[in-house]
């Protein structure tokens, strides 16, 4: 995701957190362009952040704001490259207040689209997580670093682990995230334990495979597939 602006380019979490809450998607409503695309049989993204309060001259500069807070995420968007360019020249057509709504918008409708709803009993909650960690659970068993075929150096294996890591595994985290964020009044004191640990280990992840970070990080604790139960 492109951004070099100095104290306003954002950290990785922010990074993460766009990257999340677009849902994979440019977050203009009139595009909704896949961010990540496949090119020369690899997958690759398309994402670029863009600064809502403008970090230099423009119809959105804003000279109360610091570099620091313009870095900061409710400062950006994530678009596509088009959309990007499309707003950084023609400033004055695309104000604060319509992008900002963009942005509210499109995490709104992810939302929706992911079917995240508050439950007022545990087992509605339960069972609208277990399937999301059943099928992650399959995928990581099938195609994951520690089935039998990180033997063979023919395999396709290890691709297709990555295909499915940025096209299910991170959407469906995400998902998790949300919807156990809104039916957190269910959760137990253990639960909340439990719920901090994923959260930990889901940003790890998304660090590691996103971000080519080394570290490993947290692995998945167990324990949260037992959620509301």
């Amino acid at each position: 995701m492109a951004c070099s602006r100095g104290k306003a380019n954002p950290n990785n979490f922010t990074k993460i957190k766009l990257f999340a809450n677009s849902g994979g998607f440019c977050q203009r409503p009139e595009c909704n362009q896949p961010l990540f695309k496949s090119f020369k049989e690899k997958e690759i993204h398309i994402a670029e952040i863009a600064h809502i309060i403008s970090v230099n001259k423009g119809a959105r500069k804003d000279s109360n704001s610091t570099d620091t807070q313009k870095g900061n995420y409710n400062n950006l968007i994530l678009l596509c490259p088009n959309c990007h360019t499309i707003i950084d020249k023609d400033e004055d057509d695309f104000p604060e207040k319509l992008i900002h709504k963009w942005k509210t918008d499109h995490v709104e409708n992810i939302a929706k689209i992911f079917g995240i709803k508050k439950f007022s009993d545990r087992k509605s909650a339960h069972e609208m997580v277990i399937s999301l960690f059943a099928e992650n659970k399959k995928i990581f068993e099938v195609y994951g670093p520690e089935t039998e075929e990180r033997f063979n150096p023919e395999s396709e294996f290890p691709e297709i682990w990555l295909q499915k890591i940025r096209t299910t595994l991170i959407p469906n985290n995400r998902k998790l995230l949300n919807i156990i964020e809104i039916n957190s009044h269910l959760l137990t004191e253990t639960e909340k334990e439990s719920f901090h640990n994923f959260q930990l280990h889901v940003k790890d992840f998304e660090s590691k495979h996103i971000f080519n970070t080394i570290s490993t990080g947290i692995r998945f604790p167990q324990e949260i597939t037992a959620i509301y139960v």
